[in-house]
């Protein structure tokens, strides 16, 4: 699993490429919080979900701890781009109910 991210007009991007599951969704948690330390003044943060091949329960829930972390901030947070499998997944967790799609 390879995290990239960018910063751009105010919003916080962040490339998820690979598997998101039980073996990588520590070390993706803490890659992900150690940039929004860096990036604390951002608008928005978007999840682009082209690259990510999978994502089990455990990738959901590390989503939504970021997701309650990301708000707590006051920041909007949104979902990119999802691969097929991905879009499947959001759709039956209800991932979109809180984190809508652009």
């Amino acid at each position: 699993m390879k995290v990239n991210y960018t910063l751009s007009n105010g919003n916080l991007y962040f490339y998820l490429i690979g598997e998101l599951d039980e073996c990588t969704a520590q070390n993706t948690r803490a890659v992900i919080d150690d940039v929004m330390a860096k990036y604390s003044k951002a608008k928005n943060v978007v999840f682009n979900f082209s690259s990510l091949s999978f994502m089990d329960s455990t990738g959901i829930g590390m989503l939504l701890g970021r997701y309650k972390k990301i708000k707590a901030k006051g920041m909007g947070v949104f979902i990119e781009s999802p691969s097929t499998t991905v879009e499947k997944i959001m759709q039956i967790s209800g991932l979109y109910k809180i984190m809508p799609k652009i």
